[in-house]
């Protein structure tokens, strides 16, 4: 099929369709209420079996796989207008435990699935040494860094690495709240929960995702009149900017330097620090509504999530079936064991409730982990949000140079310098938080 702008507007229309869907099915369906699946996932799985990759009943076309790179380019691009200032007058023992405990996860899990994928699976399967990269890139980082890798390893020539990160995020958040809920009922069982909520008692906008008239906020404030210029006119350009800077410095440095290929979403990261950087110079970035940026982002994010699920080759994920099982099931379980096992020795207070947020984040996204500390903390007496916040204006830089180097070490032959970094890395941090006086025996 020859791809035109209404092609794009076919398969937009479609996956908006089942947005909607997945949106009704979340707000009727009790067993998808306790799931805590996202209508976006909901979508991706019925464009999937819908659509050409089984059944065929719906006209998505074959290039709706390529609209991941974009729309995480966009993604990427809200981030600096949306990011907070650091706060240094809260707490810091408490912020400095719960970034110690995150940041080095993280990087142990990248190093986990680098060393399985090149020294381990690659001695019993024809798989490309990058191969164990798709769990981390599914489980810490979700769909939007599934997309990410995928798009970048496809500018080496390594198409499947998307449709195995993709496969990865969604086993991820399946994960995450199945395994999620087994984990809280051991704990209240055992009494390691604080104030322990049930699902019937959480708040009804929880549970159906329909906020709820009185508790309705504005979206955020305009900045000009209608009559000019529509303020989210204004703030989507200034988004849509920087992911065309990103794709320009992109096609720039690899016309210079041919062998850096640098991803588009991290190039357009580095465009909106820049273009944030320039509007605050000339006093305009006060016309700039993080509310309103923040919910392009969540929206750029729900097409990411459904677009990327649906367009996942399963021929390919058969071919690595067997592989990709263990190393997902073995991910899993490590990941498991060290968010409880190291969250009980490394948090004072409420680490229960801490370490369960940690493990929906860590396998699924930050909503699955808000949404079952929720049910661990109902009335937020943790603290968990407040401290991760913060911690997190830390750890998203590392995370975007994982995603953005990742694919560069791999494909010039420096994948093991890249899984000894993480490890290293990981482990002196651990050294660092024991040294404080962080972690317990």
């Amino acid at each position: 099929m020859n791809f035109t702008p209404w092609t794009l507007l076919i398969d937009v229309g479609v996956v908006s369709l089942l947005l909607l869907l997945g949106k009704l099915l979340r707000a009727k369906v009790p067993f998808i209420q306790r799931l805590f699946i996202p209508p976006s996932l909901i979508a991706g799985f019925c464009g999937l079996i819908l659509g050409p990759e089984v059944l065929g009943w719906l006209p998505l076309s074959s290039n709706m796989g390529t609209y991941a790179g974009i729309l995480i380019a966009l993604v990427f691009s809200c981030i600096p207008f949306t990011s907070q200032k650091s706060r240094t007058n809260d707490g810091g023992a408490r912020i400095g435990r719960m970034w110690s405990y995150s940041q080095a996860g993280m990087l142990l899990q990248w190093a986990l699935g680098g060393a399985l994928g090149m020294w381990v699976l690659s001695l019993f399967w024809p798989i490309d040494p990058s191969f164990g990269l798709s769990m981390p890139a599914g489980f810490c980082g979700g769909h939007g860094t599934a997309a990410a890798i995928g798009e970048a390893f496809s500018k080496h020539g390594i198409e499947e690495m998307q449709s195995l990160a993709m496969t990865a995020a969604t086993v991820g958040i399946i994960a995450s709240v199945v395994i999620g809920m087994w984990v809280i009922s051991w704990g209240a069982a055992h009494g390691k929960t604080s104030f322990l909520g049930k699902f019937d008692t959480l708040p009804e906008e929880l549970r159906t995702g329909i906020l709820p008239k009185d508790k309705r906020i504005s979206m955020g404030e305009a900045s000009f009149s209608a009559i000019s210029l529509d303020s989210m006119t204004f703030n989507f350009a200034f988004v849509a900017l920087s992911a065309l800077g990103g794709y320009g410095i992109s096609k720039l440095v690899a016309l210079l330097w041919p062998a850096l290929m640098l991803p588009v979403f991290s190039c357009a990261f580095i465009a909106a620090l820049l273009v944030r950087w320039i509007l605050g110079k000339i006093k305009a970035d006060e016309h700039i509504s993080k509310p309103i940026v923040g919910h392009l982002s969540g929206a750029f994010t729900d097409y990411l999530v459904a677009f990327g699920v649906a367009s996942i080759k399963l021929e390919i994920v058969g071919r690595y079936i067997v592989p990709l099982t263990i190393l997902l099931v073995i991910g899993l379980v490590l990941t498991l064991l060290y968010v409880f096992l190291v969250g009980a020795r490394i948090h004072r207070t409420y680490a229960f409730e801490k370490s369960v947020f940690t493990w929906g984040w860590f396998t699924g996204t930050m909503a699955m982990g808000i949404a079952l500390l929720r049910i661990t903390d109902p009335d937020s007496k943790s603290g968990c949000l407040d401290d991760y916040a913060i911690a997190y204006l830390y750890i998203a830089p590392v995370e975007i140079a994982l995603v953005s180097f990742a694919p560069l070490a791999f494909t010039s032959g420096f994948g093991w310098l890249f899984i000894l970094a993480c490890a290293l890395t990981g482990a002196g941090i651990m050294g660092f938080a024991a040294a404080r006086g962080w972690l317990k025996k």
